[in-house]
This record gives structure tokens, C-alpha cells and sequence, in this order.
């Protein structure tokens, strides 16, 4: 039973049952304000038709007809007001006096639902007087007493069988709504499950691309963007496929490449050795040639077989993480170039302290290189704080700035080095680093003043003081 509740459909039968019965209610209560309202107005109707016999015998009658008048009038007292000054009154004895008084001329539609739930609330068998006009404008008013626990009875009745009537509509149509949704909505989207059941099992097949046939434009629409889905998938996955046997193949040939070229290598260290000048002089040149070859391919390799763990978040102190770069890379505040670091000593943040370090470590790496590519000193900044949202990390240089081949394609794997020889690899695991945090790493700024970039980790999540490290 819980599992179809649980289902679309079952919650759909249930909202029905829920909002027909609610409009049951909100028809019921007026209907039983309007069922009382006639009640006494039909004694009033029947009270007037009693004077009238009264009035056509001259106000001569017996007593045990007066009281089998009153009887059929299932009323107490009568008074007709035809004038100002003549009263027809039918009388009997009232076995307690009155409790309440109802003018039905003056009641609009909130006094008389307010009338009527009272009824139903008050459990006493009370007198009440109620006052009319009188039909076919036969008198100024028409007034009679009678009991309340008779007309109690007959809205219970009629309310009870105004509710087994609405449950039952509410049954009906809530069956009906529920076959029909399940035709026109459920099967369908059963149907668009199942395809991507089946396409996740098979997700290289292109028989478990979806044909879309609905007719109902919104389904339509989510069957034709779950074919394209489907495709684009088949056609990435045939990609990474040709992508990883193209870099088994690039990576065997830069395995046996590398060896080559380290053979080359020691032979262009014996040709430095040459006695004539000519070959002398071209030997720097031919050995740092197959050094950057034996490089490229060694980071080519690298990249390959690349699997970086899930960043291991933890909280540490930044600013000793920062002078370990620097320290790791030989720079300080009076070294050549000078490195500055400006952070707040108890700046703590959640991250891999590990895979932090490397980052800020490639970003001041390739702007020490950049430096040192123009001759002249420069400095490097690393700078760090944080916000509502984030921890940022800057690194700043003085130093020339990248070119704009390297500004294009900088955090793309072999495309984005600024050295002649660089395979780009750096910037593009970088990047990748800072993504696996949730993170962000850009490229502020890049002119002739100096490069700029900016490290964000969002602040979202935490951790219990114990896991404070550093």
C-alpha cells in the first residue's frame, strides 16, 4: 500500500480524493444553511395556512382543533400581524421558555451558515422563536415558536447524505482522474525510465536511444532532449575511446621516443668534448634541443597516467603552507626575485594541503620562469585571505606577461605553456586541482605590468575542531 502511495500516481489519486472532498465541504456548508432556512420557512408557510382556517371560522374553533393545527404545523404558537392593530394567534402551552430568537428577514448568507452550524453544535432540544414575512403578502409578519432538536434531526439526515454522496463522487472521480493520468502521464514517463534503465546498462549502445511518441508536449519535449542526451553520450564515449587508444599509442611512443632520445643525449655530451671549434659551438645548442624533447616526453607521460585521489579536506594554518613554497622554490624577501608573502598568520582554511601546495607551487614556479626569462629582477606576490563564501589565494610577478597564445588556451594541456618547449601540462593540472575543491582558478590579469592569477575554495562545509591540522 505504501509503495503506490510512494508512486506519482497514488500521490495524484490521494491529492484528488483530498481537493474533491474539500469541495464537498465548501458545498456542504452553505447547502446546510440553506436546507435549515427552508425547513423553517416551510413551518412558517405551514403556521400561516393554520390562521388562515382560524381567520375563515371568525376566530371560532375548538380547542382540539386549534391544537391539531398547531400539531400539523409542528409548531407551538403562531402570530399573523395583518395590521396594525388585529392579531390572529393560534396558542398552545411552551414547556420552556424561549432560548433564542431568528428573524429570517434580516439574516443574510453568513448569519444563516452561522445559524446553522450552531444547530448542529448545540446538543439541547431548545424553544426558539422565528420570525418571517408571510406569504402572498397575507400580513405584516408571521411569528412562531417551536422546538429545535426536530430540525437538529433533519440536518443531521441531510447533511449524512450529502457527505455519502460527496464520498462517493469523490471516489468516482478520483478513479477516473487516476486512469486517466496514469494513461496520458505515468506510462509515458515509465516508459522514458526504462529507456535510460536501458541506455544506463548499455550507455555505448544506439538501440537504447529513445524514439520520442509522446503526444503531450512537455513529455515530448523531455523524450526529444533525452534522445539528443543519448546521442551526444554515444558519440563522446566512441571519442574517449579513440581519445585513450590514440594515448596508449602516444604514450608508447614517447616511452621509446624518450629512450632514443637519452641515447642521443649521451652521445651529444661526448660531441661537447670535440676538439674542433665548430662542433663545440653547436653541441650547447644540439643537447639542450633532445633536453626539451626527453622533457616533453616525460611530461606527456606523466599527464597519462595522472590519477589524482579525491582532495582529502582538512583544516591548516596557510601562511606556513605558502613559505614552504617559497622556501621549496629558493625565494625569499631578498632573494633575486624577491618573494613577498602577505597573509594573516591564523588564516585557516578546509582543503588538501597537499594538492594546495602543488598548485601555488606551479603558479610561483612559471612566474619565477617568467622573471627570469626577461634578465632583470622582479618580484613575486603571494597574497591570501577570505570572504562570506570563499578563501582566495592571489599570486602576483613583475614579470613580462603572457603572450596571448598562452592567454587562449591556458588551462588546456599542451596548448597553454608560455616557454618555448613547455607542454602546458602545469596550468592544466592546476586547474584541475582547484576544480576536484569545488573551487576556481583564473586568470586576473596579464600585461606588460605583470601576471596575475587568483585561487578560490569555497567555505561551504565543515569539519569538527579535531580535524584541525597544522
Amino acid at each position: 500500500m505504501s509503495r503506490i502511495l510512494n508512486t506519482l500516481s497514488g500521490r495524484f489519486l490521494l491529492l484528488t480524493v483530498a481537493f474533491v472532498m474539500l469541495a464537498e465541504v465548501l458545498i456542504f456548508v452553505p447547502s446546510i444553511a440553506r436546507f435549515r432556512l427552508d425547513y423553517l420557512q416551510l413551518r412558517l408557510e405551514k403556521a400561516q395556512i393554520a390562521s388562515l382556517a382560524l381567520l375563515a371560522n371568525d376566530g371560532m374553533i375548538t380547542p382540539e382543533l386549534e391544537q391539531e393545527l398547531l400539531n400539523n404545523a409542528g409548531v407551538f404558537n403562531v402570530v399573523l400581524r395583518r395590521d396594525e392593530v388585529r392579531q390572529l394567534v393560534l396558542s398552545s402551552e411552551i414547556p420552556q421558555p424561549v432560548a433564542a430568537t431568528f428573524d429570517l428577514r434580516m439574516d443574510g448568507s453568513f448569519e444563516l451558515i452561522r445559524d446553522a452550524l450552531a444547530v448542529l453544535a448545540t446538543p439541547e432540544d431548545r424553544i426558539i422563536r422565528v420570525i418571517g414575512n408571510p406569504v402572498q403578502q397575507a400580513g405584516l409578519l408571521i411569528e412562531i415558536t417551536l422546538r429545535e432538536g426536530p430540525l437538529r434531526t433533519e440536518m443531521y439526515d441531510y447533511g449524512l447524505r450529502i457527505l455519502f454522496l460527496s464520498a462517493l463522487i469523490s471516489v468516482i472521480t478520483a478513479a477516473m482522474l487516476f486512469l486517466a493520468v496514469r494513461r496520458l502521464l505515468v506510462v509515458p514517463i515509465r516508459r522514458v525510465v526504462r529507456h535510460m534503465q536501458a541506455y544506463a546498462s548499455a550507455p555505448e549502445d544506439a538501440r537504447y536511444v529513445i524514439t520520442p511518441t509522446a503526444r503531450v508536449v512537455e513529455l515530448r519535449d523531455a523524450e526529444e532532449a533525452l534522445q539528443r542526451m543519448q546521442t551526444d553520450l554515444i558519440a563522446a564515449f566512441r571519442q574517449k575511446e579513440r581519445l585513450a587508444q590514440l594515448g596508449g599509442a602516444v604514450a608508447k611512443i614517447s616511452h621509446d621516443l624518450r629512450n632514443i632520445l637519452t641515447s642521443a643525449q649521451l652521445f651529444a655530451d661526448r660531441i661537447e668534448q670535440s676538439a674542433d671549434p665548430a662542433v663545440a659551438r653547436s653541441a650547447p645548442k644540439l643537447v639542450n634541443s633532445i633536453t626539451r624533447a626527453v622533457n616533453l616526453c616525460e611530461s606527456t607521460l606523466a599527464f597519462g597516467k595522472a590519477e589524482e585521489h579525491p582532495p582529502r579536506l582538512a583544516r591548516f594554518a596557510l601562511r606556513p603552507m605558502l613559505e614552504d613554497v617559497a622556501d621549496g622554490e629558493g625565494l625569499s624577501a631578498q632573494s633575486e626575485p624577491a618573494c613577498l608573502i602577505d597573509t594573516a598568520p591564523g588564516l585557516v582554511v578546509r582543503a588538501d594541503a597537499e594538492q594546495l601546495y602543488r598548485v601555488v607551487a606551479n603558479l610561483v614556479r612559471n612566474a619565477r620562469q617568467a622573471i627570469d626569462a626577461t634578465g632583470r629582477g622582479g618580484t613575486i606576490e603571494i597574497s591570501a585571505g577570505e570572504d562570506e563564501t570563499a578563501w582566495w589565494i592571489r599570486v602576483g610577478d613583475t614579470g613580462p606577461g603572457l603572450p596571448p597564445k598562452a592567454r587562449d588556451n591556458l588551462f588546456r594541456a599542451f596548448q597553454g605553456s608560455a616557454r618555448k618547449g613547455g607542454a602546458g601540462l602545469g596550468l592544466a593540472i592546476a586547474a584541475e586541482l582547484v576544480r576536484g575543491h569545488g573551487g576556481q582558478l583564473d586568470l586576473v590579469r596579464s600585461d606588460e605590468e605583470g601576471t596575475e592569477f587568483l585561487i578560490r575554495l569555497p567555505r561551504a562545509g565543515g569539519l569538527d575542531a579535531e580535524e584541525m591540522v597544522g
